[in-house]
């Protein structure tokens, strides 16, 4: 099962691409040490204070995925430097 997560978060806090590049690598690079995922930008690339990130797992079970793709978006959620806003799911 293939489990998908589309999310909008706002970074608040950064002035310029280099703040919001610098917010973004932190947690992307933590998100993939820490969870069975794989994460990236994938909107919003040119705006400084608003991005768009999918992540993707890969598991036996539609359970499985959602569990570890609900355990990514929590470990987001701790970040105080940006808000998630709209998260979607595709579960393929």
């Amino acid at each position: 099962m293939i489990g998908f997560a589309e999310c909008e978060c706002f970074i608040f806090d950064a002035h310029s691409l280099k703040e919001k590049r610098a917010v973004l690598q932190r947690v992307l690079t933590r998100l993939k040490q820490k969870y069975n995922v794989s994460v990236s930008e994938v909107d919003y690339q040119d705006m400084w204070q608003r991005t768009k990130i999918a992540i993707v797992t890969v598991s036996s079970s539609k359970e499985a995925s959602e569990r570890e793709l609900e355990r990514a978006l929590k470990f987001m959620d701790s970040f105080p430097e940006w808000e998630r806003g709209q998260t979607t799911y595709e579960w393929l």
